[in-house]
């Protein structure tokens, strides 16, 4: 499969090196010479110095031939200009486009992205998926990431152990006399940034965290488990009134959520804005750094803080700071990638990345037929992906003990006709189930060819 990547930053880089893996034909355009640099030298990928929205830069990516093209450029117009021309001089199959400025997200203009006007066939807002995150956590308070799976009757979810929970300190093979009824799958666990694929004697300890499978009806035990009984936040403050704070609040009404929302913003016009877009919630203009604003938005009676600036800096700081204060737990915007060791080391409860969140998402919408989703853990270390068997699928009909599935690969759960299934060594994988994996970044291509035979993709 031929795929043009336009952009070469972190999300384009990514994507690049998730699909060149699966042996596809890659060509990555960026106007950096040194980012393309980074493509030819590190990937199995053809970068190309150019503007991705010029035809002749296009033609010389392969746009003749290409099967999909994935625009990710900094700049929404450049995506959108390249999805055209790729469409309108190329035939290009298929396009999907990253979008960040909200005018052209507007519902009101819900069919600019159209095949008679710009024939983008997927337009992916990192915003909106980061909101999206967000909003997850918020759902199931005091995990540190969360994936619906299989319609949202399973869920993989990650949370760190507590000092006084039950499960700290205890093999894993006696968990199942603690807690004989509760349908988890421990998978792995993070422990001062090393990955453990833990074994039958292996213990988990304080501060440790751990991803694990759950049955969607057990979730709260669960939890509860690994030391987290918190209830749903109901006072929220959030840091920063862009995008991610806006269409958070906006989340949260529509779902009906009875959360009352303070929006700290230090831009004047903005702040005005969301007073006139948001009127149900508080709006506070000031600087969200300056102890008197924190304490207008009386954010130590606050349960959760949300810092959603465009600064990482500021952002980890504000989230010190009301911790400070006295606020419960903190969800904290980091787009650095090297800032991810340092934050097990901070208050922080939550990081979220808006380019791991993006690249998850996209990849969702390249693969087709029997992925049906997929979610990168651990700065790209682990990965998830929800796997629909078929009948060509050499693991059909036998028992999972007597298949040689490799190292380090965790089948979390198995969804049949509806029913959750949690895997025990006697357990079969029948055509049409919904089986549920974790694996190590680096394994997941032979993970995919073992079940489904063939990668699908788009």
């Amino acid at each position: 499969m031929r795929v043009i990547i336009c952009g070469a930053g972190q999300v384009g880089y990514n994507i690049a090196a998730y699909l060149a893996r699966e042996d596809n034909d890659i060509t990555v355009i960026d106007t950096n010479p040194q980012l393309i640099a980074r493509v030819n030298d590190e990937l199995d990928a053809n970068g190309i110095v150019g503007h991705a929205s010029r035809p002749d830069v296009l033609d010389r990516a392969g746009a003749n031939d290409a099967d999909l093209i994935i625009a990710v450029t900094h700049s929404d117009e450049v995506n959108m200009i390249a999805c055209q021309v790729a469409h309108s001089l190329f035939n290009v199959p298929k396009k999907i486009a990253r979008i960040r400025e909200r005018d052209y997200l507007d519902p009101a203009w819900s069919n600019l992205f159209s095949r008679s006007h710009l024939p983008i066939d997927v337009v992916i807002s990192p915003e909106v998926e980061v909101a999206k995150a967000i909003n997850s956590r918020l759902e199931i308070p005091g995990t540190t990431s969360v994936m619906a799976l299989a319609g949202g009757k399973v869920y993989l979810l990650g949370v760190i152990c507590t000092p006084n929970c039950p499960v700290v300190n205890t093999p894993l093979k006696q968990l199942v006399g603690l807690f004989p009824d509760l349908a988890i799958e421990i998978a792995a666990i993070s422990r001062h940034g090393q990955i453990i694929f833990p074994g039958a004697d292996d213990q988990m300890l304080a501060g440790d965290e751990v991803f694990f499978f759950a049955d969607a009806r057990h979730m709260r035990r669960a939890m509860s488990a690994f030391g987290h009984e918190e209830t749903e936040a109901r006072n929220i403050v959030v840091m920063g009134g862009g995008n991610i704070g806006m269409y958070l609040a906006k989340m949260l009404d529509e779902q009906g959520r009875h959360i009352r929302v303070k929006i700290i913003e230090r831009n004047e016009d903005r702040a005005r804005f969301l007073s006139e877009k948001l009127p149900q919630h508080i709006i506070i203009n000031g600087d969200a750094l300056q102890h008197e604003i924190l304490v207008e938005a009386n954010v130590g009676q606050a349960e959760t803080l949300i810092a959603v600036t465009d600064d990482d800096e500021a952002n980890i700081l504000g989230s010190l700071l009301a911790k400070q204060h006295g606020c419960q737990r903190v969800i904290t915007l980091i787009n650095k990638s090297n800032y991810a060791p340092l934050i097990g080391n901070l208050s922080i409860d939550v990081a979220v990345s808006p380019r791991a969140s993006t690249v998850s998402t996209i990849m969702q919408h390249v693969r087709r037929g029997r992925i049906r989703a997929l979610l990168s853990l651990c700065n790209g270390e682990l990965e998830v992906i929800e796997v629909e068997i078929s009948e060509t699928s050499a693991f059909v009909n036998v028992p999972l003990i007597d298949l040689e599935i490799p190292d380090h690969v965790v089948i979390g759960a198995i969804v049949r006709n509806g029913q959750v299934i949690m895997p025990k060594p006697f357990t079969v994988i029948k055509p049409g189930d919904h089986v549920m994996i974790m694996a190590p970044e680096a394994q997941m291509p032979s993970v995919e060819k073992l079940f489904i035979v063939h990668v699908d993709l788009f």
